[in-house]
Order: structure tokens, then sequence, then C-alpha cells
């Protein structure tokens, strides 16, 4: 049993093309969402990024900045009863060839757009409009 929140980061993805990786997720029900995990111990919050990346995607990933964190208390959307604090990023990745592990069923490189469309799982939409927000900021001149 949980003592404490758990922090865990999750990573918009970006290839070449400019388009957001997805992945399906029996975790959260079938909804599409980033890759991500816990922070272990003694582990920087980007360096936790590129590990769980690299783990459950197999992909390299650079130019990471930070989009917002997230409050998940004891939410049923997840497969277990938890209480998260979500660190959200955006990166890129120059990387081609996905490999999956076991914590996914499928995945799709997919516009901002289209990822708007899909069955995307709550916390993961919300990363995705902070997203969009931020961008749509840097684009008004000071």
């Amino acid at each position: 049993m949980q003592q404490y929140p758990e922090p865990t980061v999750g990573a918009l993805i970006f290839n070449a093309e400019g388009k957001l990786f997805l992945m399906n997720s029996h975790k959260w029900k079938g909804k599409w969402v980033v890759p991500g995990g816990h922070i272990e111990l003694g582990e920087r919050m980007e360096d936790a990024l590129r590990r769980e990346v690299k783990e459950e995607t197999n992909l390299d990933i650079r130019d990471i900045e930070f989009i917002c964190f997230q409050e998940f208390i004891y939410d049923e959307r997840f497969w277990k009863r938890c209480h998260f604090i979500f660190f959200d990023y955006a990166c890129r990745t120059d990387a081609t060839e996905v490999k999956l592990n076991e914590e996914a069923e499928e995945y799709a490189w997919v516009t901002l757009d289209e990822a708007l469309t899909l069955p995307v799982e709550h916390y993961t939409a919300t990363a995705i409009r902070e997203y969009l927000k931020k961008k749509s900021n840097r684009a008004i001149p000071s």
C-alpha cells in the first residue's frame, strides 16, 4: 500500500514530421496515452523520462521541455488505486524504430488534431492541451 504520492514523468514525443507518439495501454483501460512512469530514488526527472521512454518504446529523446504537472488521486481511470503526481514534458526523437514493452498493445504517430479525436486518456489530453496552449503563447511577440 502506498504511503506517499508517487512522482511520475510522461513524454509527449514528437518525430521529425511533428507527429505525436501515442500508445494504447491496458493500464489505462484501453485509452491512448504517452509513455512514462515513476521516478526512482536519486534520479533526476529528465533522466527518469529518458529511461521510461527507452524502456517502454526503445526511443531515444532530446530537446526535453517541461509542460505541466497534474495531480492524480485515486482516480478510477487507472488499473490500480494510486496517488501520483505527473510531471509532463514535450520532447523530440530522431528514431524511427519503435519496440513496445508489455505496457502497450499498439502505437501510432498522429497529428495533434488527430490525437484529440482519439479516445485519449484524460491526463494525456490535458497535457496535450497544455502543450498547445504553451505553443500558441510562444507565437505571440512580446
